[in-house]
């Protein structure tokens, strides 16, 4: 899934950022609101992690004008405010979560999976076709119980086409989830990682994810 980090102290934006894309996540980040607010109005992202004091524009105006134009990509809040009425003002403001800083890598991946299960999100953390099972929270695939080894980008391929099943998923909704910012969007980059992931699934769930000739892809 795609994610959009606005955090302005430089050392936790690169943690985060670190830290997510090995999870698998496709990440763009920012170091302020304005530009964190122009990135939200330009991609399909699935989340936003959203620090409320930042220069040119806060959090909260962020997240209060992302709503007003009916942008309703699920908001974490990351803030070392912690009074209640802190909390209770950003959650008014129309954010989903409030994650209180300091706070461990591992709370806040377990907060980006509760909000990305919620209705209009994802439901579930293990993804099943057949005898094939991809296990989201562990990043792990197996079939007939056997673990077959993805790169972190053949897993997000995997896991975006599955979560979309029976669905046919043009090109650009792939670079668009998959993908952050920073791919040449000329290059033939989904068609190489489809082919490197049919090549390490048994012919018969390879055969499964289709290409619909001038459309997209499709897992049947």
């Amino acid at each position: 899934m795609r994610i959009l980090v606005v955090e302005d102290e430089p050392k936790l934006n690169k943690g985060i950022v670190k830290g997510l894309k090995t999870r698998g996540y496709a990440v763009d980040f920012t170091f302020e609101g304005q530009a964190g607010e122009n990135l939200a109005r330009k991609n399909p992202y699935d989340l936003i992690l959203l620090d409320i004091m930042m220069p040119r524009r806060d959090g909260l105006t962020v997240c209060r004008n992302l709503r007003k134009d009916g942008i309703t990509t699920p908001i974490l809040f990351l803030t070392a405010k912690d009074a209640v009425e802190d909390k209770v003002t950003g959650l008014d403001e129309g954010a989903d979560d409030y994650l209180i800083k300091p706070f461990s890598f591992e709370e806040l991946t377990a907060r980006i999976r509760s909000l990305l299960r919620r209705p209009n999100g994802m439901v579930s953390d293990t993804l099943t076709l057949d005898d094939l099972k991809l296990d989201t929270q562990a990043q792990r695939l197996t079939i007939n119980d056997t673990e077959i080894s993805l790169t972190t980008r053949e897993y997000s391929l995997l896991e975006y086409l599955l979560r979309n099943r029976d669905k046919v998923i043009t090109r650009e909704d792939i670079l668009d989830h998959v993908w952050d910012n920073f791919y040449d969007s000329l290059s033939n980059v989904v068609d190489v990682h489809l082919k490197n992931l049919r090549k390490k699934l048994p012919k018969d769930y390879a055969k499964r994810i289709e290409t619909i000739r001038g459309k997209g892809y499709r897992v049947a």
